[in-house]
């Protein structure tokens, strides 16, 4: 090991002018950055790849007595995914001890204040600190880097303060995506050429920059891997997630945020944050590190629960979230005016100057340490909040409580209408109204939250609601399960109901899961046009799965068992009754989908079962699965056992019309540089064993698609339309010039066009294939077919259609009822009534050709989060079935596959796959 740092030495000689002086100075025995890189992390023009950073952690711990490596999982390519735990030597040696300490508690169950007291006195602060989530944000692994050599290295006082009284988990969120864009950076030899905004695909292989928008879901494997960390494991009082890019003109975006504050998360997390979040300006600024702004400097909000600092808030734990400007390419920071005034929210402007990437570093040093400062010197008193918020989130759940929403407020007002009263003090604010009404209409008996949730195991899709549990197990909520019948609420239930009680101390994490979200009018100015939120607004997950449950309002018990596995799993698939001609199988599980993809691929006949047909007792709904009777669907159907798939067996063949499938040639639409929507949809794909290829715009504008394709789908954001016109399209980025790039990636270049692609697309329906468009994505649909026609637009002086301005109509990110007919083969195996996510979409109008799947028949469709103008969704179509000659057009108008959360409209997309062939070979 000596000889490779030796080398690395000679190397970074070579390289660095007149030797320049390290960015952080060798101290002690352990490789100081400058001499295990060849060329020193944080230098103008170099990245340190996963490849070396890995290296280098391992050639630490294996000389420092202050670091212990832990492996806490692979990546999504198979990076092994590594956590420094940094603290003094005394308590590496006991380390099982104190975190033992942080779970009694952050759990707070059985333990007493005084138990709770004495625990914080003993115990040390847990400290989440991590790098390279998004891995473009190269500043946050560049500098970790140094941060652990430092830590490990110094001697001075607040050091060893630092290192006594807390526990620091430094962790790598996404291996695979570091390794992609330093290695494409370091790519040219001319450093001058050296960039990352060109990178071909996707930084994390599925999700990309959503791979921190899926910490309640935790579907990637990074996600699972931290989350197990976080809620399940070490239970930090702090998590601090590092990111950039920073506010223009300035430095760094530092915490606190902006309203709305989500109320379902205790208060002390929000003034603790307030807190942490002040010692870190106040540390730049005495540090005469010019730049930071907080709250309206950025857009910021803490109501989302999907990202990792904001999903800490519902543990009771303290999310963080710092924007740093810089990277390896030197750059300016310009004279933005409006920054040069000092305010409360700029407490210290900076000026214009050339930065480089060490300046980020040696801020965020400057952070990390106010972070540790802070959790030194409040050590006790964090460990006692998390115990406290623990707690009362316990007590809360054992009694009758009520979580105030906006609509809760709304409802007080329009009870005092006329009857207000004037308050006599110094600073006048809204006017009072009846006391009364606290108890009326805030307090009222049949608002109460829950004190819990019960989920009986008649599920008509049961993996699908194991997914949603397993959701709420990879977050820490504690689910039990009965073992005998019970009743509560005045109903009975069955053994084997799953119950998740609202009485332990993720609670605020278990409302948010199960109850709606009730987004705030946020207006810019009173009367304005609506604040964009920061991301979605309504995402009850409950909901979005389709899980059946009930709400009971009143104190329960009963004969439950604690789950104690990892995961759940669902209950094997049994095959029903004794006939010798086949098998039925029902269309309401996804899993479904596994099973007639498989036997598809084995060559297997499958149908479906257009009409509604009755076996025994058991009513079918339309679209069940009919596999005639052979060895090999009997070999299949009996592995498969696992997906939790009933199947019956038939002495005869049902009558009745049905519908033939076949084995599907499927393209995958995605862009260069990769669209999130499509890689979310290749995951989805491949969960369901779909077979499929990716697909780019130059492939399609080459034609002849009917020889290679069947199914083409075009998921949200790959169709780029007009600026201002009537579909939310995907975003024209720049993409780079073929001979900048290596000529394996050059045919992922093009994006779709009106002008190229459409005719060409127009032809392949016409010709027996099939598309499918989602979300914005439908702006081709609207160039496919007449037929579709966006609903909610107004027609601009040059003839052009928009979208209704924002004042009118509005829905950002959110759940909104609609009316399904599940006797459409489109809409096989699902209800008459589903909750859809809608992300300022444009439902349709439909002319000849085209038929309704699904609707809106509401004026108040909205179910989870925000609306403007939701009255007039009323009378649109969600997603439409057009026929294009000899083949199908299937526009799904909302976002069906969203971030993979929407179980319940997942259907949508899948049927339509199978769907479409089967109805061009019909003809």
């Amino acid at each position: 090991m000596k000889t490779n740092y030796l080398i690395g030495a000679a190397l970074l000689a070579l390289a660095s002018p007149a030797f320049a002086e390290p960015i952080t100075p060798k101290a002690g025995a352990l490789p100081s950055p400058a001499e295990a890189f060849p060329t020193e992390p944080g230098s103008d023009y170099y990245l340190a790849n996963y490849d070396a950073y890995e290296k280098y952690l391992k050639a630490l711990a294996a000389k420092s007595d202050r670091m212990k490596l832990i492996d806490i999982g692979k990546s999504a390519e198979g990076r092994t995914m590594w956590v420094a735990i940094v603290s003094s030597p005394a308590n590496l040696a006991t380390l099982d001890h104190y975190r033992e300490i942080a779970r009694k508690l952050a759990k707070a169950e059985g333990v007493s204040e005084a138990q709770a007291k004495a625990l914080a006195a003993e115990g040390r602060a847990v400290v989440w600190i991590d790098a390279g989530l998004h891995a473009t944000e190269t500043v946050t692994t560049q500098s970790q880097i140094h941060v652990l050599y430092r830590l490990l290295t110094a001697e001075d006082a607040e050091t060893k303060r630092l290192l006594d009284d807390t526990i620091v988990l430094f962790g790598h969120d996404n291996p695979d995506g570091l390794q992609l864009v330093a290695d494409w950076y370091m790519r040219n030899a001319d450093p001058k050429k050296r960039e990352f905004r060109s990178i071909p695909r996707l930084y994390q292989k599925y999700v990309g920059h959503d791979n921190n928008r899926d910490s309640f879901m935790a579907q990637m494997p990074e996600t699972v891997n931290v989350n197990r960390m976080l809620f399940r494991e070490w239970f930090p009082q702090i998590i601090f997630n590092q990111h950039q890019t920073g506010p223009a003109g300035m430095v760094v975006f530092v915490p606190p945020f902006r309203d709305p504050f989500n109320y379902n998360y205790s208060p002390i997390v929000m003034t603790e944050l307030q807190e942490l979040g002040a010692a870190m300006h106040s540390r730049l600024v005495s540090e005469e590190k010019p730049g930071s702004g907080m709250r309206s400097a950025a857009p910021y909000s803490t109501w989302h629960n999907g990202m990792e600092r904001s999903v800490a808030y519902f543990h009771n734990s303290i999310g963080l979230l710092t924007e740093i400007i810089g990277g390896p390419t030197p750059e300016k920071i310009p004279l933005v005016p409006d920054t040069q005034l000092a305010r409360n929210d700029e407490p210290l402007p900076i000026g214009p100057r050339e930065w480089h990437l060490k300046d980020s570093l040696e801020y965020q040093y400057s952070l990390d340490r106010a972070v540790l400062d802070y959790a030194s010197r409040n050590r006790e008193r964090l460990l006692m909040n998390i115990w406290r918020m623990g707690a009362s989130a316990i007590a809360r759940g054992n009694r009758d409580s009520w979580t105030i929403t906006p609509k809760d407020v709304d409802a007080v007002k329009a009870a005092a209408a006329g009857k207000t009263q004037e308050v006599e003090e110094y600073f006048r604010g809204p006017p009072a109204v009846d006391a009364g009404l606290y108890k009326t209409v805030l307090n009222d008996p049949a608002k109460r939250d829950p004190r819990g949730y019960i989920l009986t195991p008649d599920q008509r899709d049961v993996p699908t609601t194991i997914a949603f549990l397993n959701a709420l197990l990879k977050n820490g909520v504690d689910i039990e399960r009965a073992t005998k019948a019970f009743t509560a609420g005045g109903k009975s239930y069955p053994a084997g109901s799953y119950v998740v009680k609202t009485a332990q101390a993720y609670r605020p994490h278990v409302l948010d899961m199960f109850e709606p979200q009730d987004h705030p009018h946020d207006a810019e100015y009173p009367g304005g046009p609506p604040k964009a939120p920061y991301d979605i607004t309504g995402y009850t997950l409950a909901w979005q799965m389709g899980v059946q449950f009930d709400r009971i309002l009143d104190g329960f018990d009963g004969p439950f068992e604690r789950v104690t596995a990892d995961l759940l799993k669902a209950p094997a698939g049994k095959q029903i009754g004794t006939g010798g001609a086949g098998w039925i199988v029902g269309h309401e599980t996804n899993n479904s989908f596994i099973l007639t993809n498989r036997l598809l691929k084995a060559g297997v006949k499958v149908t479906w079962l257009a009409d509604a047909t009755r076996v025994g007792a058991r009513d079918f709904a339309p679209g069940a699965i009919w596999i005639p009777a052979s060895s090999e669907a009997a070999k299949i159907i009996a592995e498969t056992a696992p997906l939790g798939i009933d199947a019956y067996r038939m002495a005869k063949a049902p009558a009745g019309k049905t519908i033939a499938l076949k084995p599907v040639r499927l393209g995958l639409v995605d862009n260069y540089g990769g669209v999130i929507p499509a890689g979310w949809t290749r995951w989805l794909l491949e969960q369901y064993e779909f077979p499929f290829s990716v697909v780019y715009p130059k492939e399609l504008d080459a034609g002849d698609l009917n020889a290679k394709f069947d199914v083409l789908v075009f998921a949200d954001g790959t169709v780029t339309g007009p600026r201002g016109g009537a579909f939310k399209t995907g975003y024209a980025s720049k993409q780079p010039s073929p001979e900048d790039i290596p000529a394996d990636y050059r045919g992922w270049l093009g994006k779709v066009s009106a002008n190229a692609t459409a005719p060409l697309l127009t032809a392949f329906v016409q010709a027996g294939g099939t598309v499918i468009t989602v979300g914005g994505a439908n702006y081709l649909a609207s160039l496919l077919s007449p037929a579709i026609r966006p609903a909610l637009v107004n027609r601009k002086p040059d003839g052009s259609l928009a979208a209704l301005d924002h004042r009118d109509f509005y829905i950002p990110g959110s759940l909104v009822a609609a009316k399904v007919d599940p006797t459409k083969p489109l809409a096989f195996g699902m209800t008459p009534t589903v909750d859809m996510f809608f992300d300022q979409n444009q439902p349709f109008t439909l002319g000849d050709g085209a038929t309704s799947v699904a609707w809106f028949d509401s004026a108040t469709p909205l179910r989870s989060g925000w609306a403007v103008g939701q009255d007039k969704l009323k009378g649109t179509v969600a997603i439409a079935d057009a026929d294009l000659g000899r083949g199908k057009l299937f526009a799904l108008g909302t976002e069906v596959t969203q971030r993979a959360q929407p179980y319940a409209t997942f259907k949508l997309l899948f049927n339509g796959i199978l769907y479409g062939p089967a109805a061009a070979a019909a003809r």
